[in-house]
């Protein structure tokens, strides 16, 4: 009787073991899965520059990354132009893609005044150096 009782406290404790494993383990695949930071930027193997969407969980261009943001925020997406729409028609959280001689840069109306997407959203400060994203208040 008493081996009985071994054993079935073994396999319990062994059940129970297991159970932990395998929840540690999809802990840790979930984990994973948002290993990257939705806003991230990185030089690719081709030495292409890429950022990392969030709501695609893949490693994007930027611009890429800045249009997905556009089409999915809350507020009016001007497009992609070289000018910024008049003053009085703008509301707070429009974005626009800015055309610039030497880049482009996402731009967020925002507290009254247009400014760097990176700056509103808090991604990853190398935007503030991508593009033309230097040069917009120039």
């Amino acid at each position: 009787m008493k081996k009985i009782n071994v054993l079935l406290s073994t396999k319990l404790l062994m059940t129970v073991l297991l159970s932990l494993f395998v929840s540690a383990c999809g802990s840790l695949n979930q984990s994973s899965s948002s290993e990257y930071e939705h806003g991230k930027l990185r030089t690719n193997d081709n030495g292409r520059v890429e950022a990392f969407d969030e709501s695609t969980n893949q490693w994007v261009a930027p611009r890429e990354f800045w249009l997905n943001f556009a089409d999915s925020h809350v507020g009016k997406f001007w497009g992609v132009r070289k000018d910024y729409p008049e003053y009085e028609q703008v509301n707070e959280n429009d974005t626009l893609l800015i055309q610039l001689d030497k880049g482009e840069c996402l731009m967020e109306f925002f507290h009254t005044r247009w400014r760097r997407a990176q700056d509103v959203r808090r991604w990853d400060d190398a935007f503030n150096e991508y593009s033309g994203c230097p040069f917009v208040f120039d």
